[in-house]
């Protein structure tokens, strides 16, 4: 039976492709077809390699899991919650090979076995449920600068303007430090930071957490604020603390 080289490649790009999106969808991230892409072609290459003579040493289960940690870091990057996402990769990886096994075999119980030890494990990685969060893209535009951050949508964001009546999006202090030069202890105390007028347009945003007492945040309107790609209102509030996991910001859900 003749391999073509390049039909083995395309195949595993093809396949590794859909895993990174599936993973990221999986676990409420944006899809990122781009860094996707890169972790794809970084699999096709090892599988390539791995039908050359003199590289079938390739083939071992140890730079197998070299080989799924470097296309895992290429799609998602290296952060905490880019951790969880290169396990649940790994996992469908390995359930999607065993499937073709056990189906191959007509071994149907094992293949259903294996279906729900993987769905477990992924409620286990992501605690409250898988695709119990969605996350998404936010750039921040003010003062000829522009950020891009991640952002939860939160049911629970309903924080709104006092003076126009918009929604408010609640970015991390350091977020905020970026945007306006401030030091970020200044977030924490916004009434004496409003007093001395660093920033023009600064104003106080009141606020009412639960199982806690009602407060204020410092809050400011930037040139522009897009959230997943589209223009929403600008008006963002500074949290001097809470925000700095796998996201760096809330939406509300109808964002």
């Amino acid at each position: 039976m003749e391999i073509y080289l390049d039909f083995v490649m395309f195949l595993n790009f093809s396949v590794d492709f859909l895993l990174l999106l599936g993973t990221n969808r999986l676990s409420g991230f944006p899809l990122s077809p781009g860094r996707c892409a890169l972790g794809a072609a970084l699999g096709a290459v090892y599988s390539g390699a791995c039908l050359l003579p003199g590289f079938r040493f390739l083939s071992s289960l140890l730079w197998r899991g070299v080989s799924l940690a470097l296309m895992a870091g290429a799609a998602f990057g290296w952060n905490r919650s880019a951790w969880k996402r290169g396990g649940v990769f790994v996992l469908l990886s390995m359930a999607l090979g065993g499937a073709a096994m056990q189906l191959r075999r007509g071994n149907l119980l094992s293949l259903l076995l294996a279906a729900g030890g993987i769905w477990l494990l992924c409620r286990v990685a992501f605690g409250a449920g898988v695709g119990g969060r969605e996350y998404v893209p936010v750039t921040l535009t003010h003062g000829g600068q522009s950020l891009s951050v991640l952002a939860l949508r939160d049911s629970g964001n309903t924080l709104r303007d006092p003076i126009t009546g918009e929604p408010v999006l609640v970015v991390s202090a350091r977020v905020g430090q970026r945007l306006t030069g401030l030091p970020i202890e200044q977030f924490s105390t916004p009434l004496e930071t409003l007093a001395r007028r660093p920033v023009p347009g600064l104003r106080l945003i009141p606020y009412q957490a639960v199982g806690q007492g009602a407060g204020m945040l410092l809050g400011l309107r930037l040139e522009q604020v897009k959230i997943d790609g589209k223009a929403h209102s600008a008006v963002a509030a500074f949290a001097p603390e809470g925000l700095e996991g796998s996201y760096q910001a809330l939406v509300a859900v109808q964002a």
